[in-house]
């Protein structure tokens, strides 16, 4: 019988014992590696966290005590033993569990996450909000190295230090090597921290010397001056403890013996206290340990398959995935947005040095590994900082650069200040490629960039535009990095619907170069012909409303005419007032917010100059979170395919049910 189906709640793990628990560790590494190949997800930081969650869940007792996950890449074992064992095979997918922690979820899930560098603030307003309740627990955030770069993180860390509640934060550091740290000099420091009987020794002492009539209070800070000397060339953490913060560390974060002394040591300190815990990301199996960035975030894949490539890669053996596969020279061909933008950006910066990018600690996912090969000096990873890229670019503008800042739309949320108040109120030709706009799929709402337009379109001096295939994003990107003012260009995470290879990408940007201009060119364009009614369509959504307008006609007999409208801000109102004009109805397609969305703007813009048609439908998300699953299941279940648009037109004109439910559709009259 398995340990883990033994497990129903963290307080069954305190009856193993140490052989058990190092089994149990084995059971949820092969549970979670086999559950995120069928599923996709976050692999590798979840394997390199076992030991640790095992250790926590040991020491504190939850939920009384709260425990806060730092982004949630990391929760998988924490939900495996909070009550969710049988319902982990559903993980990510639609109506299945979360990947991130979820606070409807599980009482045990304290904290929703799913951005980095909140979970220190959040921890230290349940540990002030504890202290005014005058309750007892503890309160403990679990983060990243990487996420401790993000500013909040570490203004909360300020706070902290600063109110001196009783707060818990462990550190895991999943990059420094173990080797230099995790050594007898650190253990023997560490043990002096950890033993209770040497702290009171101290402190006895402090108040005997203190006593000393005239010279007592010039030998403690003698006394004090010589201990932070020593501290600082001998011990990690100083800046931790300068911030007020009691450090213990490093830790062996794969010794659960030893992590749960450190742990219980201190639950037991008065004030913030800081853990420093060292793990291996992708920790006990092999593939992942050894390419911890590949295997970070992963979609569905076969594991055998993926043990004989890195094993026959180790034999020095050439083995790679069809999917990664990549023709030579001008043949190589890019099936993803993300790729177009990369290889653009490419043959743009070789013509152009004053080309920098910058992204946030997502080089691969936004498609600037390539451009960071090829021009290493002129790609800025700063870190998971969006506000800080933001205005790093705004000076590189200054500086007479010109930045691409490439972002998932959902990170370039947290920066919407910058957006305003560095870029755009001066008017810096900073390019924003907000990569991941519209649904993303299985990581669900935390990562769904669905407000994008919404808070952009409010922006004074920014251009917008929405490309609805890859050779419009190379084309748009070209015109960008010499507009005169910013430009936010967005694009989904949605395949291609027609590949791209290089050859184009180079030709389209040296068509592009010789007819640039200080205006977009990228006007409101028909794609199909029509005379009854007329969609307007936004980027991903012209597809869908090119098959909704087949299936409008063939049912009611109307000819709907499609427009793609290109650039979003600023709308050519003279074409949308023509485009509407005679029309019996409209339509606006969107993926993102109906709320504040395009279609809003459409609709205001008509009905100021007395031009709305009868009957409007303005659809896009509704005005709630949508969960995660299956980007095509998301999309059928609010509306926005093919069918789904022209069965609620349908609907509307004739009052008849022609297909299947639409769903959410947010559909709204403006007569």
């Amino acid at each position: 019988m398995s340990i883990l189906s033994s497990i129903e709640q963290p307080s069954d793990l305190r009856s193993l014992d140490k052989q058990q628990l190092g089994k149990l560790a084995e059971e949820i590494r092969q549970t979670i590696l086999a559950t995120v190949a069928a599923n996709g997800g976050h692999l590798a930081p979840n394997l390199g966290v076992v030991e640790l969650t095992l250790a926590l869940h040991r020491v504190l007792e939850a939920p009384r005590d709260k425990i806060v996950w730092d982004v949630g890449h990391q929760s998988y074992t924490h939900k495996l033993l909070t009550g969710r064992r049988e319902a982990f095979a559903t993980l990510r997918q639609f109506e299945g569990i979360s990947g991130f922690p979820k606070t409807k979820e599980s009482v045990y899930d304290e904290f929703g996450v799913g951005h980095s560098s909140t979970s220190i603030s959040a921890a230290l307003g349940l540990a002030l909000a504890r202290d005014f309740a005058k309750e007892n627990y503890v309160v403990a955030a679990v983060i990243g190295d990487g996420a401790l770069t993000g500013g909040m993180a570490f203004e909360a860390l300020n706070h902290a230090g600063h109110v001196g509640a009783n707060l818990l934060v462990v550190l895991n550091d999943n990059e420094m090597s173990i080797s230099p740290n995790v050594g007898a000099l650190s253990r023997y420091l560490t043990q002096l921290r950890l033993d209770p009987t040497l702290s009171r020794a101290r402190s006895d002492v402090e108040q005997l010397i203190k006593r000393i009539p005239a010279i007592g209070g010039s030998m403690m800070k003698l006394a004090d001056l010589m201990t932070d000397t020593i501290k600082t060339v001998l011990v990690p953490g100083r800046l931790f403890q300068e911030l007020g913060f009691t450090y213990y560390g490093p830790i062996d974060g794969h010794d659960m013996s030893r992590m749960q002394q450190v742990l219980r040591e201190a639950t037991n300190r008065r004030g913030p206290v800081l853990v420093h815990v060292v793990t291996k990301k992708g920790k006990g199996w092999e593939p992942a340990e050894a390419n911890p960035e590949k295997f970070h975030s992963v979609s569905p894949f076969c594991v055998d398959k993926a043990l004989r490539e890195y094993k026959a890669a180790a034999r020095n053996l050439t083995a790679v995935s069809r999917s990664s596969r990549q023709l030579a020279n001008d043949a190589e061909v890019y099936t993803g947005f993300s790729e177009v933008l990369g290889a653009g950006l490419v043959e743009l910066a070789a013509a152009d040095p004053q080309i920098v990018a910058i992204t946030a600690a997502m080089p691969e996912g936004t498609g600037l590994s390539r451009f960071g090969k090829t021009y290493p000096d002129r790609l800025f990873d700063v870190g998971i900082a969006e506000e800080h890229a933001i205005t790093l670019a705004a000076g590189l503008c200054k500086g007479g650069m010109r930045p691409i800042f490439a972002v998932y739309s959902t990170f370039l949320q947290r920066g919407i200040d910058q957006v305003i108040h560095d870029v755009c109120l001066q008017g810096l030709p900073v390019v924003f490629a907000v990569d991941r706009a519209g649904l993303v799929g299985e990581d669900g709402p935390t990562h769904h960039g669905v407000f994008d337009l919404s808070f952009l379109q409010t922006v004074p001096n920014l251009t917008i535009l929405a490309p609805r295939s890859g050779l419009e994003l190379v084309q748009m990107l070209t015109w960008a990095v010499h507009s005169p003012g910013p430009v936010a260009i967005r694009y989904p995470k949605d395949k291609l619907a027609k590949h791209v290879s290089l050859a184009q990408v180079k030709e389209e940007v040296a068509r592009r170069q010789r007819v640039q201009g200080p205006q977009s060119p990228f006007a409101p364009t028909t794609i199909r012909e029509g005379s009854d009614g007329v969609l307007f369509t936004v980027g991903t959504m012209v597809e869908a409303g090119v098959a909704a307008a087949q299936i409008v006609e063939e049912t009611l007999g109307l000819t709907v005419q499609v427009v793609d409208l290109q650039t979003i801000k600023p709308l050519d109102y003279a074409l949308i007032q023509g485009f509407a004009e005679g029309k019996q109805w409209m339509a606006t397609l969107e993926e993102n917010a109906i709320v504040n969305g395009v279609g809003s703007r459409i609709v205001q813009v008509l009905a100021s100059e007395g031009k709305l048609p009868r009957e409007v439908m303005n659809l896009g998300i509704p005005d709630e979170f949508v969960a995660h699953g299956d980007r095509a299941a998301l999309l059928s279940a609010l509306g926005l395919t093919g069918p789904a648009i022209a069965e609620t037109v349908v609907q509307r004109l004739s009052g008849r049910r022609l297909l299947a439910p639409a769903g959410l559709t947010g559909a709204s009259t403006g007569s």
